[in-house]
């Protein structure tokens, strides 16, 4: 079973094993505005915890979305290269933003668990 994590740069990531799908949270994406365009990372692609993944742009401001953990892109939301309001709309499902092989499962300690997030936010 999955479980969720989330960041204070306002990620949230579901972890079912060593598969780790990301996406932005609600709050960030309410911050953000209607998405206009997602630019997706590439499949293959070795992410270091920190390094830019994607970038956003609404009609507010364009937002980089980080890399919660150190992995490889194994998988990226295609639709929303279409559909980029699909973020908005449907941020923590059908909105996310990339899937990733965990490299290091000692990283998911330093993330929050929801009640954490939702302390975070305030």
């Amino acid at each position: 079973m999955a479980k969720t994590y989330f960041t204070e740069d306002h990620e949230w990531l579901s972890v079912d094993g060593n598969v780790v799908t990301v996406g932005i949270t609600d709050y960030a994406q309410e911050q953000l505005g209607d998405l206009v365009f997602v630019d997706l990372p590439e499949v293959g692609r070795k992410l270091a915890k920190g390094d830019t993944a994607v970038v956003v742009e609404s009609v507010k401001a364009a937002s980089d979305v980080y890399a919660p953990l150190d992995g490889e892109i194994t998988e990226v939301n295609g639709t929303l290269s279409g559909d980029p309001a699909l973020v908005n709309s449907a941020a923590t499902t059908d909105g996310w933003l990339w899937k990733m092989k965990l490299a290091d499962e000692g990283q998911l300690a330093g993330l929050l668990d929801e009640a954490g997030y939702k302390a975070h936010i305030g």
